[in-house]
């Protein structure tokens, strides 16, 4: 394998879009970053306007491109977050901007479809726990909402099924974003005539299906003019961003966890095919198809891990800059000085299924200092970490844990990771990926192009860093206690009061 050819890979996110430019190792050459637009129009609501997407992916591209000799780069793929997406009319515009995944107005929506079609049922078919996060109550909302937008929208496309399609003009979805939407069906690797008929939803509108490093097509002219892409790339289908991470940090064979950690948290485990047990569904387990041919996963999420610290930043901190307030922070000891915080900012994570559910600070006193906050906040989200993690482990067919590889930005708080992996009582293999989104929609290209002649030949290939974090002896037993005798009991307890104080919300 020559090492002259460069991979393109874009990253979509909540927060920023990324593109990356790698050599076959993996090793970045180039790249750029700017801020996701977002709009929040009132409390709950947010959306991206598609225009805007493309136009800051390209902007971000330009930048990446022109630190190369763009002429090398022979693919490019789009990872993306999931869930949204972007209805399109008959002339390829959209009609109405892309409801953001953590938009909170498809509650309803949501609770149609339980009413209508069911949880256990849905589960059975698309390996989704029922959320309002999902593509298709998204869909539900523009038809009972928006009637007539939704009668000029001819196609629905994942973010990065869009962004592709503005580069090479083909339009395809990858099963793993399609495991996003709730109309997939996991197991035949189709969409679901049963849901989508049940929701009164044309399967016409769903783009054809596809694995992750399909060539779509190479990029067109109007690309390589706002992007500085060459016409000769290839254009690859991408794929959901923390499934892609999984792919860049080797995290595709059974027995191998992923914790994804940015804005939100995903605890990932590769399997040969999707469990059946309807229980996972009823504690907020998702499943779906990897990137890697034939393979599936299973994952529970934190929707706002990585938001919870930068909520209290901003909110608390006075956007304070992170070393000092990790500096501060690791003054204070373990136990954050009586104080225990419930970050689940934006519906429940795993083993519970409440989209009421909200956070909370636990122990607070006159003698709370800011530090100790911040600590508490470190520690509730590797509580709720563990949490998944054993409940998820206990189900027949997941297989034994070996190894634990930590990825994202957040690794790089190192008074995290000494957190979580005593809180865990596991050690973690942080993965120094740059940028592992990017990286595994590169990778994707490159095996669509023949740089890889296959998945097993790209791991093997790249080149990373992995620092292994032990727990401390030391804070084991004192974190277990918390979790034991505190933690596992806080949701339990709060959760009729959110329900309460979101009754008493909706009644002013």
């Amino acid at each position: 394998m020559t090492s002259d050819p460069l991979l393109a890979g874009l990253d979509v996110g909540t927060t920023n879009i990324k593109a990356l430019i790698f050599t076959p190792d993996g090793q970045p050459v180039a790249q750029a970053s700017l801020p996701t637009p977002v709009h929040s129009p009132q409390p709950g609501w947010a959306y991206y306007e598609p225009e805007e997407l493309w136009q800051t992916t390209a902007a971000a591209l330009r930048q990446a491109t022109a630190q190369v000799d763009a002429r090398r780069i022979v693919s490019v793929a789009v990872a993306s977050m999931g869930e949204a997406g972007v209805p399109l009319d008959s002339a390829n515009q959209p009609p109405y901007p892309a409801i953001a995944w953590f938009d909170a107005r498809t509650q309803p929506q949501a609770a149609w479809l339980e009413q209508t079609i069911g949880k256990d049922p849905l589960f059975a078919i698309t390996g989704l726990s029922l959320l309002p996060i999902f593509g298709l109550c998204k869909l539900l909302w523009l038809k009972q909402n928006e009637p007539d937008i939704f009668a000029r929208t001819v196609r629905w496309l994942n973010i990065a099924d869009y962004i592709a399609f503005r580069l090479s003009g083909q339009q395809a979805t990858d099963y793993s974003l399609a495991s996003r939407t709730l109309a997939l069906d996991i197991a035949r690797r189709q969409w679901s005539p049963d849901i989508l008929a049940q929701a009164g939803i044309s399967v016409g509108l769903y783009a054809p299906l596809c694995p992750s490093g399909t060539p779509l097509g190479a990029v067109t002219p109007e690309a390589t003019a706002a992007t500085g892409l060459p016409e000769t790339a290839q254009v690859a289908a991408g794929g959901h961003d923390h499934v892609c991470g999984a792919l860049a940090a080797g995290v595709t064979q059974p027995g191998v966890a992923l914790n994804s950690l940015g804005t939100s948290e995903t605890v990932f485990v590769s399997l040969e095919k999707p469990l059946a047990d309807p229980n996972l569904g009823r504690q907020g387990y998702t499943q779906g198809a990897h990137v890697v041919a034939g393979l599936y996963y299973v994952f529970g999420a934190l929707y706002t891990a990585g938001a919870c610290v930068e909520w209290f930043r901003s909110a608390l901190a006075d956007s304070r800059d992170y070393a000092g307030l990790i500096a501060d922070a690791e003054a204070v000891p373990p136990g954050s000085d009586g104080l225990c915080f419930l970050p689940q900012f934006q519906l429940a994570s795993p083993p519970y299924d409440d989209p009421l559910a909200r956070g909370a600070f636990i122990g607070l006193s006159t003698d709370t200092s800011r530090a100790a906050m911040f600590r508490a906040v470190l520690e509730g989200t590797a509580y709720d970490s563990r949490l998944m993690l054993e409940s998820l482990l206990a189900y027949e067919g997941v297989p034994e844990l070996q190894a634990i590889h930590a990825i994202g930005g957040a690794t790089r708080n190192t008074l995290w990771m000494q957190i979580k992996a005593s809180i865990l009582n596991r050690a973690l293999d942080v993965t120094q990926v740059s940028e592992a989104a990017s990286l595994g929609a590169a990778i994707l290209g490159g095996l669509s192009v023949g740089v890889y002649p296959d998945v097993a030949a790209a791991r093997a290939s790249l080149r990373r860093e992995t620092t292994r974090v032990e727990p401390a002896a030391g804070q084991v037993g004192h974190y277990d206690a918390i979790y034991q005798q505190v933690y596992k009991a806080l949701y339990p307890a709060l959760r009729p009061f959110h329900q309460t104080l979101q009754q008493i919300k909706e009644s002013v």
